[in-house]
């Protein structure tokens, strides 16, 4: 049995995501192979090869693979399959968008954002926006899964595997035109330990400027609820919740966040939840280690004072 981890990375560095994805991939058991495809992503390969667990990386290094298309890596990993009883990824924008095309392909059912192995065939995954957990059982005989990263601690870098480069290309069927990015020198979210995220309650795009100096001082990442998102106060790369991205960082200051049941799926791991709400009756206080019952325009300013 071999499991057969696709490797999260931005061509020059490898992502955190990846390193979760293996402890995952531990779990499951059997030799560990990692495949790095990409252009130009030597360093990202190196990385991979410190991964504890990972007894080999895969680097597909070719301009086909640079945009990470789903397409064109979706074929690289097909004919790859047949040596890997489990094919794993994180479940995140780029892990969605391959991995359901390797099952379809594979003709197998795709399990979607497990956060515990129970065995190589057993999984639990989350269902009705994470208010359930469900233990499902795979009788596939090839296990195409995506992770929630934020379920698990990523392994440590103290690996040695050998890099095997693959010569293989096949043709492109789709490719790049170009892309939009929000740039910021402040973390990602999906990587940040800590974030600050504000809601509704925020009133208004200009006043997530209090958020913003708060998140700098912490050096965190700025997080949102999907009503903050709707209302258009920021842009919908900093939603946090089902439909937005899954964190679990030490530390989420909730700001003015109510606390629906879709914003608390993808933020209720956080190790330390504070949540500052005039609403005494916010939701959000039910999960919160800390809640403070204020009102945010004046507690806000005071501890971008204080800290």
């Amino acid at each position: 049995m071999a499991v057969l981890v696709i490797a999260e990375h931005d061509n020059a560095s490898l992502k955190q995501e990846t390193a979760k994805v293996v402890a995952a991939a531990k779990a499951i058991g059997g030799d560990i192979h990692l495949l790095v495809a990409g252009q130009d992503c030597k360093a990202a390969a190196d990385a991979a090869a410190k991964l504890e667990g990972v007894s080999k990386v895969l680097l597909a290094d070719n301009p086909t693979y640079g945009a990470h298309l789903a397409d064109n890596i979706g074929e690289l990993i097909l004919s790859l399959s047949g040596d890997y009883s489990h094919i794993l990824a994180a479940a995140s924008s780029q892990g969605k968008d391959i991995l359901p095309r390797v099952a379809a392909l594979l003709d197998v059912a795709q399990l979607s954002e497990i956060t515990k192995v129970i065995d190589a065939e057993t999984f639990v995954r989350p269902v009705y926006a994470g208010n359930a957990m469900a233990t499902v059982k795979s009788l596939d005989d090839k296990k195409v899964a995506t992770v929630r990263a934020s379920a698990f601690d990523a392994v440590a870098e103290t690996g040695s595997a050998e890099i095997n480069q693959l010569d293989s290309v096949f043709d492109a069927k789709s490719s790049f035109v170009s892309q939009s990015l929000t740039e910021s020198a402040r973390p990602e979210l999906g990587s940040a330990r800590v974030i600050v995220s504000g809601g509704r309650g925020m009133g208004s795009g200009e006043n997530f400027a209090m958020l913003e100096a708060l998140a700098d001082k912490l050096g965190a990442a700025v997080g949102a609820s999907r009503a903050a998102v709707d209302a258009g106060f920021v842009p919908n790369d900093l939603q946090v919740g089902q439909t937005g991205k899954i964190v679990a960082p030490e530390l989420y200051i909730a700001v003015g966040i109510s606390g629906a049941i879709q914003h608390l799926a993808g933020m209720k791991d956080s190790k330390v939840i504070v949540a500052i709400n005039k609403d005494p009756e916010a939701p959000i206080f039910q999960v919160a280690d800390y809640g403070l019952e204020a009102d945010l325009f004046d507690v806000v300013p005071k501890l971008n004072e204080l800290i």
